[in-house]
């Protein structure tokens, strides 16, 4: 469990992420960053594409930038949106999160609101091979 200086820093830095966001469709700039067991943190942003099919979610590129450098063990994701409340991750994101057992994901809004979900209260029935 992160402390409360901990999911601040891991929202700063999602916010930083955002503003790398290219968003030339929606105009919807979203930051994520994700904290490892291990301490070390990953930022992603979404990438969007004329073929909206291809577009990329932050939080996807956080947890993949994540697993790119070896790290398995993401035990938070910090979101943040360019809505004044927060907005929770779409369902892919979801299914992502729970493949690599993500524990719990703050959802930031630009009103400073913020709110914070275990993955299985987001998807509680994810897709699973076993």
């Amino acid at each position: 469990m992160l402390s409360e200086a901990a999911w601040e820093a891991l929202a700063q830095a999602a916010r930083t992420a955002a503003a790398n966001a290219y968003c030339p469709y929606s105009r919807f700039a979203v930051g994520a960053a994700v904290q490892c067991r291990d301490g070390r943190v990953f930022t992603g942003c979404n990438v969007e594409n004329a073929s909206f099919g291809l577009t990329v979610c932050a939080e996807r590129n956080a947890i993949f930038q994540a697993v790119a450098a070896g790290a398995r063990d993401i035990v938070a994701v910090a979101v943040c949106t360019p809505t004044s409340e927060p907005a929770t991750p779409c369902g892919a994101c979801r299914q992502v999160m729970a493949e690599f057992s993500v524990g719990d994901v703050l959802c930031v809004g630009t009103s400073g609101t913020a709110r914070r979900y275990s993955v299985e209260q987001l998807l509680p029935h994810p897709f699973d091979l076993s």
